[in-house]
């Protein structure tokens, strides 16, 4: 490593104390993905902490979510501003940075309170996915921007309020921004030991509404359609595809029906999660739920389905794997060394590649435990990851790195 680098890497270290400290404030800050004032709250606090670097800055409205409640009607929730900054966007080299400001945690959510875990760790709501990533992404750009090397880098950054319920409404943002950029630094957290992810699977969320028709259940049951027995027939011949092809797996997770014990009940709704390998996949997935609710038609019973896939595979191809070189050089650099596998989880970064540009999606700080109330993070990970990207950077903008 360079040593004109030096400095600009001690200077993220020595600020690791006051990281804490706002990471701390942040996660103390309940964002869940439908509290649109948490949300913007902790996007505030971004972009002040971003307005000295002399970004611009510019708030986004997105549309609401569409969600199907239990009565199988859609519902719109209102969710918060993505929050765009950009730095120098004449400058030779474009680069993309980018996090999530919402958590899986509503304020109705008993787990809201950020407790100091050992020596070296915090536990609490959102300090690993992503706020602690939100800290160390701005850390490894404020060290680019006190390098002499700035110029020769322009970077744009999104902090979009809805990954966790699947970025629908930020997804057209995204598409921009990989169009504008020539690589992308995603700052999810990295896994437990510390490794990264490489490859990605695909993700879809699918909701069932299923009509019968409503009966007394003692004096005309005959005359009843279940709806959760014809529910409970389609749920096992989904759950039935796992293992059919390799790599797809899927997953009933919610199921709601019924009502009094005596009347046959007409509604019911289930939903799932369907995970996929490859772009084909999806095809075959969708033929798949198509006929199976073709054949539980019957008589008084009708199924409505809703969703779809909203996050492709990641697969990594020659340019990314170029990203995925350079990371590694620089870990082995900083004597943090850096193994990459691939993953079954899915974020921002499926959906950046599907858009033509290559990225690393997990370079945020190391912790476990996430979307659990025992979440946690390893606090001398802040300054740790934020070295890592800040030296990539630095290579890059003092051209020892060329991305052709």
């Amino acid at each position: 490593m360079r040593e004109e680098f030096a400095p600009f890497l001690q200077w993220i270290d020595a600020q690791l104390p006051e990281m804490r400290d706002s990471l701390v404030q942040l996660s103390d800050q309940n964002s869940g993905s439908f509290n649109a004032a948490g949300v913007r709250a902790v996007g505030e606090r971004l972009r002040a902490r971003f307005a000295p670097l002399g970004c611009t800055h510019e708030w986004i409205e997105l549309p609401t979510f569409v969600s199907t409640a239990d009565d199988g009607r859609p519902r719109e929730h209102p969710i918060g501003p993505a929050l765009r900054l950009r730095q120098r966007p004449d400058a030779p080299l474009q680069v993309f940075l980018g996090g999530h400001l919402d958590t899986v945690f509503g304020p109705d959510h008993p787990f809201q309170k950020t407790r100091p875990d050992g020596d070296d760790g915090l536990h609490g709501p959102g300090v690993a996915d992503l706020k602690g990533g939100l800290l160390v992404m701005w850390a490894a750009l404020a060290a680019l921007e006190r390098s002499p090397w700035r110029e020769r880098i322009g970077w744009e950054v999104l902090l979009n309020p809805d990954e966790e319920i699947g970025s629908a409404g930020s997804d057209p943002l995204l598409r921009a921004a990989a169009g504008r950029n020539r690589f992308g630094l995603i700052y999810e957290p990295s896994f437990p030991d510390g490794g990264l992810a490489s490859g990605r699977k695909g993700s879809g969320n699918f909701d069932v509404i299923v009509h019968g028709r409503a009966a007394h259940a003692g004096r005309n049951p005959e005359e009843g359609r279940n709806a959760l027995r014809a529910a409970a027939d389609a749920i096992r011949a989904i759950d039935s595809l796992n293992g059919s092809r390799d790599g797809v797996t899927l997953n009933i997770g919610y199921a709601h029906g019924g009502g009094p014990l005596n009347v046959v009940p007409d509604l019911a709704v289930f939903k799932l999660n369907v995970r996929t390998t490859i772009p084909d996949d999806q095809c075959w997935v969708q033929e798949q739920l198509d006929r199976i609710l073709i054949d539980a038609r019957r008589d008084g019973i009708r199924f409505e389905l809703r969703g779809g896939f909203t996050r492709p595979p990641k697969i990594v191809d020659a340019r990314a794997q170029t990203l995925i070189d350079w990371l590694g050089d620089c870990g082995r650099a900083l004597g943090t060394p850096l193994a990459f596998k691939p993953t079954g989880g899915c974020c921002d970064g499926n959906n950046l590649a599907a858009h033509g540009l290559p990225n690393v999606d997990n370079l945020g700080v190391v912790g476990r435990d996430i979307h659990s109330d025992a979440e946690r993070m390893r606090v001398s990970s802040l300054t740790e990851r934020a070295k890592i990207s800040a030296l990539l950077l630095l290579r890059c903008a003092s051209g020892e790195l060329e991305w052709h």
